[in-house]
């Protein structure tokens, strides 16, 4: 006999040595996340999720090396965002047409070999921060611009985006939310890449299947919608009774709890503490402490912590970053976890193809269409 499990909540889809998540406590390749973003660059976790080891120092410096080496891209992808009407197209379906667009100018696009897939993920990881901080730009009127050699992929994303070398404590918080989002064992939108490539279909079919589903404010939008939900309070004192309101209607509150965490999830207090010291730097202190009081009634009224995104979008908010790219800058990270993904399917790959329940009325039978009423 089958059961049905609504959103697949507690099946086992897939085995998988990239991340897990035990007993609250998330790990890459088995290092503890707090580890990692307390001592890693996001380039570190990217060869560490694709590889399933940490790199030695001149494996890390290779990587560096051939990331930011890969980060221009084709004169037609910028000119095909020139295209779009930039007041009102969305930075994910953007983002997602334009890696679509990217595998068109691969030329190993379709070889499926190892060597080609992962020199075809380095492309992919380079290539995807140019784009979002290019999109950025564009609509503001502004030329994109080009990374520079000697930063790192985090500080070469915000020197993109904002034609200046960001404080280190910039650079530091851009890095530890990169490091912090970069892969959650099989999330809605990694879960969409694998089902794509397992197929056979290419890497970027894949990213791209998987930049769809994290469009949905249900799966990526969450820190995007945390911040408009600040916004709408304004001020400290309007928290409460906003939330109640909230409540009251059984409107859900984005950025609180987690379907995988029951105590909490472990990535949110990095975050919190980067909020605290980003909206003290450039006196935003309201959204820190706004989120404070929001996450002690939710955490005491309904015994929901804050997740990572809940803190994500004050700390992105202080970095300058315009509140719809919050994301895209998610894709930019989840890249790493999706591409480690994809090439672990590939590597033992079998079509998954699930089952449904039928629920429809049982065999009836055919009536011609002149006798039915």
């Amino acid at each position: 006999m089958t059961t049905t499990t609504r959103g697949l909540e507690g099946v086992v889809a897939a085995e998988s040595s990239i991340s897990s998540i035990i007993d609250d406590q998330l790990t890459y390749v088995g290092y503890r996340i707090d580890d990692l973003a307390n001592n890693s660059s996001f380039e570190e976790v990217v060869y560490l999720l694709w590889n399933k080891e940490l790199p030695n120092q001149t494996e890390l410096d290779a990587m560096k090396a051939d990331l930011v080496a890969n980060m221009e891209v084709p004169d037609a992808i910028i000119d095909h965002l020139r295209s779009y009407d930039l007041t009102t197209v969305h930075p994910m379906g953007a983002l997602r047409t334009a890696i679509s667009l990217l595998g068109l100018y691969d030329d190993e696009a379709d070889v499926m070999d190892e060597a080609a897939n992962k020199r075809k993920a380095v492309r992919i990881q380079a290539k995807i921060a140019t784009i979002v901080a290019a999109f950025s730009r564009l609509r503001k009127g502004l030329e994109p611009v080009k990374p520079q050699k000697d930063l790192g992929y985090a500080e070469n994303f915000l020197y993109m985006l904002n034609n200046e070398k960001p404080k280190d404590i910039e650079k530091e918080a851009i890095n530890k939310a990169l490091v912090l989002h970069a892969d959650h064992e099989l999330n809605a939108s990694t879960f969409t890449a694998r089902v794509c490539v397992a197929t056979l279909a290419d890497i970027y079919s894949g990213i791209t299947a998987a930049i769809g589903a994290l469009k949905g404010p249900l799966h990526g939008g969450a820190n995007e919608a945390v911040m408009k939900m600040l916004t709408e309070i304004g001020e400290e004192e309007n928290a409460i009774p906003y939330i109640k309101k909230k409540l009251d209607n059984k409107e859900k509150i984005m950025g609180m709890g987690h379907r995988v965490y029951r105590n909490g999830d472990p990535r949110a207090k990095h975050l919190k503490e980067m909020s605290r010291k980003l909206t003290k730097l450039n006196g935003q202190e309201k959204w820190y402490n706004m989120s404070l009081v929001i996450e002690d009634y939710i955490k005491e009224h309904k015994g929901l912590p804050a997740n990572v995104d809940f803190y994500s979008a004050s700390v992105y908010d202080a970095l300058g970053i315009d509140h719809d790219l919050f994301t895209p800058i998610f894709a930019i990270s989840r890249t790493s976890g999706w591409n480690a993904h994809i090439l672990e399917q590939y590597e033992n790959n079998r079509l998954i193809r699930p089952r449904a329940e039928y629920v429809g009325p049982s065999t009836q039978d055919y009536v011609m269409i002149e006798d039915r009423v």
